[in-house]
């Protein structure tokens, strides 16, 4: 679309209200409200916010900054009033000499996707997010318990969250999106919505309104949603599987029929050895919080072992069946809490420096990492991903080409912001030091 096909449908539309969105540095969405009749200048990328009020964006003295909104990001919110309706445009954001601002996550898996192009590549990304879905209490906040007791695949009257989730994907289609498949997932209360893969951005720009959406339409169902990765102990967390391709035109470049017996290419290949080579160090992106290494423990299904199969769920890494266009490479450690322009970005970087240095992959391993031990995980030199944020991050520090897809104001801005984030986690006391110590001693 373009500035004039935007303006004449937002009229047409009822349109009186604009939000202008974007991610703040964590993922956090942010937007700036405008009218109708700002929009043309709004197209014209000539709004101004104050930078310093966001996190990691800009200091004080320098704080002006300038929305550009993305014309194909338009879609008007379908739970609005037709009359005065409400749509959205996803931005960039820029500095005032009209340069790209490094701290804008957006900005920064455009970087990505032009250096995959400049190697004759495009990347397409399908993403599985799970949720979970919590009652309130009776001043609406949030509590522990699920809104069902319900397991994998189940279905009404066991799966109370039919009618919610039946709501969310329609919402979903009237904004856009291709929905696959929806189901109950393995822990109560826990979901699942699949939508068509597309390209990197257009997806990154899906998932930050995936999770507006069904948090917006769980609370008209007065239920809260939520992505934290491992709300409540003892059961599964919430991932999402990131699936990967790289395309040259219109053909997969991960396939080939006369690799036997995996029908992967070359590409294929060397884009999993850089996965496996910097997941350790991405950890810190694409799993962002102390919350998330409660969900990366063994036993329950998290995927913690760098390795990777065609056949079983076990590893880091699975390759699905399909093949020929659907060839693809599945990233089972994200998980929903993490901003995903830059998990996206760390993704692509290792697996274009896997493709530029011809990494090799270890062999495959298709047997259950699960049950295997120690000894046996030595001898296969199979290793895990870090088991802390702090370790994360301490992998990053020593990895230059995760830091240099992430650029340094996002990594300083980072490193300084999960810093204190372990901090405070750390200086807490918590329930099961109550429970353990308070009597005993």
């Amino acid at each position: 679309m373009d500035k004039r096909e935007v303006i004449a449908e937002a009229r047409e539309k009822g349109v009186k209200f604009i939000r202008l969105q974007f991610t703040d540095l964590l993922g956090v969405m942010k937007n700036v409200a405008i009218t109708i009749d700002q929009l043309e200048k709004a197209l014209d990328g000539e709004l101004m916010f104050d930078g310093s009020s966001i996190y990691g964006f800009s200091r004080i003295e320098e704080s002006d900054m300038y929305l550009r909104p993305d014309p194909d990001t338009f879609v008007v919110f379908p739970w609005r009033p037709r009359d005065g309706g409400v749509a959205r445009l996803m931005c960039d954001i820029y500095n005032p000499d009209g340069s790209p601002f490094e701290g804008c996550p957006r900005v920064i898996l455009k970087r990505q996707l032009a250096k995959a192009a400049q190697m004759g590549y495009s990347m397409q990304v399908g993403p599985e997010l799970e949720f979970f879905l919590f009652c309130v209490d009776d001043n609406n906040i949030p509590t522990l318990k699920t809104h069902d007791n319900a397991g994998y695949f189940d279905l009404s009257p066991v799966d109370l969250g039919e009618q919610a989730r039946r709501d969310i994907v329609l919402t979903l289609e009237e904004m856009g999106f291709e929905i696959e498949a929806s189901h109950h997932e393995v822990a109560p209360g826990q979901h699942e919505i699949d939508f068509k893969y597309s390209n990197a951005l257009d997806i990154a720009d899906k998932i930050v309104t995936f999770k507006f959406v069904v948090r917006t339409i769980a609370q008209r169902h007065g239920l809260h949603a939520t992505f934290m990765p491992k709300p409540i102990y003892g059961i599964n967390g919430s991932g999402m599987h990131t699936n990967q391709s790289l395309f040259k035109g219109d053909k997969n470049a991960f396939y080939d029929e006369n690799d036997i017996p995996m029908q992967l290419s070359r590409e294929a290949y060397y884009y999993i050895g850089g996965l496996l080579k910097h997941a350790r160090a991405m950890a810190a992106v694409t799993n962002p919080t102390v919350n998330s290494y409660k969900r990366l423990v063994p036993g329950y299904e998290a995927p913690v072992y760098l390795a990777w199969s065609g056949r079983n769920r076990s590893p880091l890494i699975r390759i699905p069946a399909k093949r020929g266009q659907s060839t693809r490479v599945e990233l089972r450690n994200p998980d929903p809490s993490c901003n995903p322009y830059l998990s996206l970005a760390v993704c692509l970087a290792a697996g274009l420096d896997g493709i530029a240095n011809q990494i090799d992959p270890p062999p495959a391993c298709d047997r259950n990492i699960y049950k295997m031990t120690k000894d046996e995980l030595d001898e296969l030199g199979i290793k895990s991903l870090p088991g802390s944020l702090p370790e994360a991050y301490d992998e990053l520090s020593r990895d230059e080409v995760i830091k240099g897809a992430l650029g340094e104001h996002i990594y300083e801005k980072l490193a300084e912001a999960k810093a204190k984030e372990w901090e405070s986690f750390s200086l807490q006391v918590h329930q099961w030091e109550i429970d353990r110590y308070l009597a005993l001693f």
